[in-house]
């Protein structure tokens, strides 16, 4: 095997390893909710808490690739994301859980955040999206055992195992990364860790704010803490503009047409459709009663299919561009919410996976090719921030999805029917099952409307020139 597709192998599992780790969740919050005595919206920062990390570190993680060396954070994510994963396991409350989801989170945005550059130090722009599409096949393969796993292990073994599960993946990934994956060529670099302190408090408040008026209802301290954050955010922005050494470097959109509307629509992406697939988990084992495995099955098939599209797509972005591609990819999207808009407490379960179906395409054609649009549109010495940068927009947008949805479909309902509906392991019925419909649909809309917008983002990019693009950074350096 070529040294190129080992690299590419070892940055799939370490894709795959977080990937399995974000659906597993999903699927058990039920489960670690009644198992630790705790509550819904405790149970909600098991997967907030995990997200939190990746939107906030995820630049300066890039950044310490560049200044450091990306084999060395990368190797460096995979044992702290092992470890992590063998505490997490071990937690005796939702505390310790959550403590632990923080530091699988550090490890898995050290993953994240130097993949895509190692990525682009190996392969030449032209072979990007060919390799980017076997990263989508990391990422889908991952969400596929996540979803298949976390039905299994939950079911018949207990909710400790999906953390368990990382550790042997965590093992093999460390000692190839080791011996295969060599340093890039390091810069000179400061960290922001001024604006790293200001975001991280924005983001929390924010998070906390939305999800207690979901929780709890409104009130002045509530209603305080988010609007705090939201404030503290504009600050952080204003104070970025003005930065030496920001922790999102904006001047890498300056004249760059296509990754910046690659980014955007990467962000509104995930803020549209990522916590999708946690509210229709709720429907179907709240509304329609079933347990974790059955209801992974039906989600199986999206994943399976992306799965073997994903490097075909990559291929075609290679070719043609990314435009079409991702921006069709998105509407196919919207068809899938739209798809999930008209379940009803007794439709039949074929449409979800119609539904999961149209994702998994949709998500094979937007993946591989917004990644290479962004990394192939940005000069080498900045492919660590980059790369981290472009994860930040996905994180933020499935923080902000899961903010965003839960309140949405939590302000559509009482209290005791979202606590039945998003807790409950045994089918509901009645006036519960409606409220919930209610919820679930005007979560939706909003979420069509993001997908609509990401849509006409990623078509605006532009067409690019991948050969030309390459030409001209070497031609510079």
């Amino acid at each position: 095997m070529k040294l190129e597709n080992k690299i590419l192998l070892i940055v799939v599992i370490g894709v795959l390893m977080g990937s399995i780790d974000t659906t597993i969740v999903l699927l058990a919050l039920p489960t670690i909710t009644n198992s630790l005595n705790t509550n819904l919206l405790s149970s909600i920062w098991v997967i907030l808490s995990y997200l939190l990390v990746l939107a906030v570190t995820t630049t300066q993680f890039g950044r310490l690739g560049d200044i450091y060396g990306r084999s060395r954070m990368f190797n460096l994510g995979f044992v702290i994301f092992t470890i992590g994963s063998f505490f997490c396991g071990f937690s005796p409350s939702i505390l310790y859980l959550i403590i632990f989801r923080f530091m699988q989170g550090a490890g898995g945005a050290l993953i994240s955040a130097n993949s895509g550059a190692i990525i682009a130090d190996t392969f030449e722009p032209h072979k990007r999206g060919k390799a980017f599409g076997y990263v989508a096949v990391g990422w889908n393969v991952g969400s596929l055992l996540g979803i298949a796993l976390g039905g299994v292990l939950t079911t018949f073994i207990g909710w400790r195992y999906i953390f368990y599960i990382n550790i042997p993946i965590g093992i093999v990934g460390t000692y190839y990364c080791l011996k295969y994956i060599r340093d890039n060529p390091k810069i000179n670099a400061k960290i922001d860790f001024g604006g790293l302190t200001l975001f991280t408090v924005a983001l929390l408040a924010i998070s906390y704010g939305a999800l207690e008026f979901g929780a709890a209802g409104y009130s002045l301290t509530n209603a305080a803490i988010l609007i705090a954050g939201i404030l503290l955010l504009l600050l952080f922005f204003f104070m970025e503009s003005r930065s030496e050494n920001p922790l999102m470097n904006l001047h890498l959109f300056k004249n760059n047409k296509v990754l910046t509307f690659s980014m955007l629509s990467a962000f509104f992406m995930s803020l549209g459709y990522l916590a999708v697939v946690f509210i229709i988990i709720m429907y179907l084992q709240g509304v329609r009663g079933l347990s974790p495995l059955d209801a992974s099955l039906l989600l199986v098939p999206g994943y399976i299919i992306s799965s073997f599209t994903s490097p075909y797509m990559g291929r075609l972005s290679d070719k043609y561009g990314s435009r079409t591609l991702a921006t069709g990819g998105l509407l196919l999207l919207v068809v899938t919410t739209l798809v999930y808009f008209s379940l009803t407490p007794t439709s039949s379960l074929y449409l979800i996976l119609i539904a999961s179906a149209i994702a998994g395409i949709g998500a094979s054609m937007f993946f591989p090719a917004n990644a290479s649009a962004i990394m192939s549109n940005t000069n080498p010495e900045h492919y660590g921030s980059t790369s981290g940068l472009s994860r930040l927009m996905t994180s933020l947008g499935i923080l902000f999805s899961f903010v965003v949805i839960l309140t949405i479909a939590s302000a559509a309902m009482t209290r005791q029917v979202a606590y039945q509906v998003f807790i409950g392991t045994s089918k509901v019925i009645g006036g519960v099952s409606a409220a919930f419909i209610n919820g679930m649909r005007a979560s939706l809309a909003a979420s069509v409307i993001i997908l609509l917008i990401a849509a006409a983002l990623s078509y605006m990019r532009g067409k690019e020139n991948r050969e030309e693009v390459y030409r001209r950074q070497h031609t510079k350096s």
